[in-house]
């Protein structure tokens, strides 16, 4: 590498072995490591401004952001497939708070892909969903992750 000898390389990928957009690379030192991130991070690469910095574990992230981490309104969900309807994943959320939105993607038949966002109007609604809708168990057995 222009940066140092890499010990380890990975790109994070999903179930069908497509990229999910971010990746880890292990440098032999600290001193190549922090090269790539000050030479590489904001650059442009294939249209797409990229971040690099050093591997920080979720939790401290979490730490790191404290509360301002908690305070969000749009979440996340996923692992539903076309077993739910938009109507009947507003009947479900519904029950925590006020939807401001509720985003499903579509594949090109029209079909939902099994994922997509609801946005509350505030952020402890969408606190109490995400607690009380992760792992849901679907009719089809399937877990709604939120």
């Amino acid at each position: 590498s222009a940066f140092g000898n890499i010990l380890s390389c990975k790109v994070v990928v999903d179930n069908t072995s497509d990229s999910r957009g971010f990746g880890f690379v292990h440098y032999e030192t600290q001193e190549h490591a922090n090269n790539a991130i000050e030479k590489v991070n904001g650059m442009l690469l294939n249209g797409k401004k990229v971040f690099v910095g050093r591997f920080q574990p979720r939790s401290a992230r979490m730490r790191e952001l404290g509360e301002t981490a908690r305070k969000f309104t749009n979440i996340f969900i996923k692992n539903f497939s076309d077993e739910l309807t938009e109507d009947e994943i507003t009947a479900l959320f519904t029950g925590h708070g006020a939807i401001a939105s509720i985003s499903i993607a579509k594949n090109d038949q029209g079909g939902n892909k099994g994922y997509g966002f609801v946005a509350f109007e505030t952020p402890e609604e969408a606190e109490a969903a995400c607690d009380a809708l992760n792992e849901h168990e679907l009719p089809s057995g399937k877990k709604l992750y939120v």
